[in-house]
């Protein structure tokens, strides 16, 4: 094997087990287009809910078959009809989407049945469990429009579905429901997804989508200079979603995101939009950082606080790096366990991205910022500026007048937030004991208002 392959997949490998223990235990509903399943995805998607559910992922899956459904009333010579969005069921159209459903649902159950050798399914077994989960209601008349036999979820049978996951099944869940009386309703995937989502409180929900996520300029081109924002807020995303027309096709900017949206409100902490015609956008989305999709999430979620001693062995993982090309004074562990206390972090998804330090000079009414450090996966996102104010209230809380750093690589960032170099002698008299003179590091100070 060669040395090479060594140097890249280790530190890929260590850089993913952060979400792999993090996932562990957790539920994602996951919303699967007809469309993927059309285009020929169906096995490799297959193959990555597999892998995920083997890393101890709780699955729920949700299929489309709006093209399937397409399909069987082309070769019936009768004409689909939309509204709203939404599919018009009359009597032709529920007979064409329950036997595209019955052709999926064994399509699907045999595509986790292969646990071929050398691929990521390899002596699996993962059983599928499906059934009557979903009790619907008609739409009715909406806007003078009849729809039929389409309908919308009444009620999720939450212990049912729970039940089969404590089992270690994954669960299969057509876009059909039932009324108590037995009537059967068209429901859409995203309707369903959502629904079960929000019902279980899952952990994620997850569209493998015709579009390859929410572009930062929605109404502009795609191209590179309109690349897809892979976190959305949710205020920002609510905001965009009331400045953009109705959602009537799955290529709509607002046809997923209106769900996410919807998702995300009711206590679902995160949304995603992944392409399906990526292969492996999955895993890319749940184990990479950035993801490829786009991400709805409570910015709440993001947890700037002060750190504790859980967190040193993520702290000496962000520094490291740094220390090794000189920007930070290495510090050991037993160092920052014993300054633990000093130190403010922002931890996202349960991975520490940046972290700074306080040492507070009470007699000379000042403190150094020390071991300030922005992950570079987040470099630019202002991880950097927040940790920076969390340090200067920690330090006006302790009477302090002034905070103050030293540096040799990064004199430019602190002089645009309003720090002013001084000469070294100006430290106080127990810091400048400590000064290295051989590193030169230079002196910033910034007056606290």
């Amino acid at each position: 094997m060669s040395t090479v392959f060594h140097f890249t997949f280790v530190p890929w490998f260590r850089s993913v087990a952060p979400y792999i223990h993090m996932h562990r235990g957790k539920t994602f509903v996951v919303g699967v287009a007809g469309e993927a399943i059309a285009a020929g995805k169906l096995q490799h998607i297959a193959q990555d809910l597999a892998l995920i559910q083997s890393m101890g992922v709780r699955i729920v899956l949700v299929h489309g078959f709006r093209p399937q459904v397409n399909e069987q009333l082309k070769a019936k010579g009768h004409a689909s009809r939309f509204s709203h969005g939404m599919r018009i069921t009359d009597e032709v159209t529920l007979d064409s989407a329950q036997e595209a459903a019955g052709q999926l649902r064994y399509e699907i159950e045999a595509a986790f049945s292969q646990g071929l050798p050398n691929t990521p399914m390899a002596g699996s077994t993962v059983r599928i469990i499906s059934g009557n989960f979903i009790t619907a209601r008609p739409i009715g008349v909406l806007d003078g429009v009849d729809f039929q036999h389409s309908g919308m979820v009444r009620k999720v049978d939450v212990a049912g579905i729970a039940r089969a996951l404590d089992f270690g099944a994954m669960v299969l869940l057509s876009p059909f429901g039932f009324s108590p009386t037995g009537e059967a309703f068209n429901l859409t995937m995203e309707e369903v997804a959502t629904s079960v989502a929000i019902a279980l409180q899952a952990d994620k929900l997850i569209f493998l989508a015709e579009i390859p996520g929410v572009r930062v300029r929605p109404d502009e081109p795609e191209g590179d200079d309109n690349p897809i924002d892979t976190e959305l807020p949710l205020a920002a995303a609510e905001e965009l979603l009331a400045r953009l027309p109705g959602a009537q096709h799955p290529t709509d900017t607002a046809f997923y995101l209106q769900h996410c949206v919807k998702a995300c409100k009711a206590g679902v902490e995160r949304s995603h939009i992944v392409p399906f015609a990526t292969d492996g956008s999955l895993l890319l989305e749940i184990y990479v950082h950035d993801g490829i999709g786009t991400m709805v999430v409570d910015e709440k979620l993001e947890n700037l606080r002060e750190a504790t001693s859980d967190d040193v062995g993520g702290i000496l993982q962000l520094i490291e790096p740094f220390e090794k090309d000189g920007t930070l004074v290495t510090r050991s562990r037993t160092e920052i366990e014993r300054d633990i206390a000093n130190y403010s972090i922002i931890e996202h998804d349960g991975v520490i991205f940046a972290c700074a330090a306080l040492y507070p000079y009470p007699e000379a009414k000042t403190g150094e910022m020390a071991a300030l450090t922005v992950s570079p996966q987040v470099q630019g996102q202002g991880d950097g500026e927040k940790v920076l104010k969390r340090v200067e209230q920690r330090a006006r809380a302790m009477g302090l007048e002034s905070i103050f750093v030293l540096t040799t690589r990064t004199m430019h960032w602190f002089l645009k937030r309003g720090f002013v170099q001084v000469d070294p002698d100006w430290l106080p008299e127990a810091r400048k004991r400590k000064y290295n003179w051989d590193r030169k590091s230079l002196v910033f100070v910034k007056k606290l208002a």
